[in-house]
């Protein structure tokens, strides 16, 4: 998706005034329980729609919002489905053991790297032995450096000429993130099979 492509939405969306602003917010929610673009896709749009630090409370507010009905609607109706899928892999019981004993602390941790698509953190999450509790604050925590980060992203792609010194330094503080969630997955994947 282009530039032009965010501008044009989010000047369509804006057409609507009250309307659209809502559904401005509505579509962080929706990318956020089914991931149809990046995010910094979305937040770009709010950020033109909210200003910067407008768009980037509706992008947390309502990312965390999405990231809470997936995590209860798949914990209450998909349960025991996924647990079915996930019980052939003896590793992830093992982590799972870890979730219950520090599901707060690996909640913030995961959020803030992206060693798993959100989507997959929520699902996840739900099927696993993080309690209610940790999950939200971990991602009360964890989602907000991360959604400013890909806010910033997005509104320096949408003002490149402004801010392509920024965009860049961002974008080496992303790859990094990356680099660094790698290395963590290997090592939590790797001691989970161990059981250490």
């Amino acid at each position: 998706m282009t530039v032009w492509s965010v501008r044009h939405i989010s000047d369509v969306l804006n057409s609507f005034g009250w309307y659209g602003h809502m559904a401005g917010a509505l579509l962080v929610m929706l990318q956020t329980i089914f991931p149809f673009v990046p995010f910094f896709v979305v937040a770009g749009v709010n950020v033109l729609l909210f200003g910067f630090w407008g768009g980037f409370a509706v992008n947390y507010i309502f990312s965390c919002l999405g990231a809470a009905i997936v995590f209860f609607a798949a914990r209450n109706f998909g349960r025991s489905w996924v647990q079915k899928k996930l019980a052939k892999y003896s590793y992830i019981e093992k982590f799972n053991e870890k979730l219950e004993r520090h599901g707060l602390l690996y909640m913030v941790l995961i959020r803030l790297l992206p060693v798993l698509p959100s989507s997959v953190i929520n699902l996840s999450a739900a099927v696993m032995k993080v309690r209610p509790l940790h999950f939200m604050i971990g991602t009360l925590i964890g989602k907000a450096p991360v959604i400013l980060l890909e806010s910033m992203i997005g509104h320096d792609l949408l003002h490149f000429r402004h801010y392509k010194g920024r965009l860049m330094i961002l974008a080496a503080i992303f790859i990094v993130l990356l680099l660094v969630s790698h290395f963590v997955k290997e090592r939590w994947f790797k001691s989970s099979k161990t059981g250490i």
